[in-house]
């Protein structure tokens, strides 16, 4: 019969808790890996796998008791640095879709919403295919096993220990999330200045043909161009999105 001692006990768990807790973390937020069609099984089937994976190679761990108020601490500071790492690519497909929602209000497809599950709230048609647009080139360059990579190379530059996070990592962060609408307007910006181009032209002539109902021409135009320079800018998309 094995007798294990409780000392022995806790080494087992903390060296597959502690991994495990930042590994969800970072599912729970991430692309692909978070999205809500994907079953709460499936992630936590993955971060168990990934975790048992990891928890042989990790760095010597601090000798404290799992249930310990040090043991939740450390507990705590593995599921934001797993969140941390995850949002940072939630930023970036952000980013991607405040440049389709920018283009759908710009060619006049405002309306064309729908409710996105994902965010639980009204999501324009553009701004939704964008995102899909990214997904699947994220997963087309491998970016979910590079994302892999990143949460496991953590573990040797951010090791398990019971030293406070710093601060300004999280300032970085939140400098970080402020460039998403920036992003988003330097991608959409050439169909912005298309479309300016667009409606100066229409100004000028409904100011020389006043009989002209703009608002019966000027909606299909708007419309027209918008889809012809979508097609030609989706092609110099991908690389922003790699």
């Amino acid at each position: 019969m094995i007798s294990l001692t409780d000392a022995q006990l806790n080494t087992w768990l903390i060296s597959f808790i502690w991994p495990l807790t930042r590994i969800l973390g970072l599912i729970m937020v991430a692309p692909v890996f978070g999205h809500r069609s994907v079953p709460a099984q499936v992630k936590i089937g993955l971060g168990v796998f990934i975790a048992l994976i990891v928890s042989p190679a990790l760095p010597p761990l601090p000798d404290v008791a799992l249930g310990s108020w040090h043991g939740l601490h450390i507990l705590v500071q593995q599921f934001l640095i797993g969140v941390a790492i995850g949002f940072v690519m939630r930023v970036a497909f952000a980013a991607i879709e405040a440049a389709g929602e920018i283009v759908g209000l710009q060619i006049g497809l405002g309306f064309a919403s729908f409710f996105d599950p994902q965010s639980a709230g009204q999501t324009l048609v553009l701004a939704r295919f964008f995102n899909l647009l990214a997904m699947l080139v994220f997963l087309a360059i491998n970016g979910h096993l590079l994302l892999i990579g990143v949460l496991v190379d953590s573990f040797q530059t951010l090791p398990i220990s019971t030293q406070p996070l710093a601060a300004k990592g999280f300032f970085t962060l939140a400098a970080f999330g402020s460039t998403v609408l920036g992003v988003g307007l330097q991608l959409a910006l050439p169909l912005i200045a298309i479309l300016l181009m667009t409606n100066l032209a229409l100004g000028i002539l409904t100011r020389s043909a006043p009989q002209l109902n703009i608002f019966a021409i000027g909606f299909p135009i708007t419309l027209g161009v918008g889809l012809v320079v979508l097609d030609f800018m989706l092609p110099y998309f991908a690389p922003q999105f790699e």
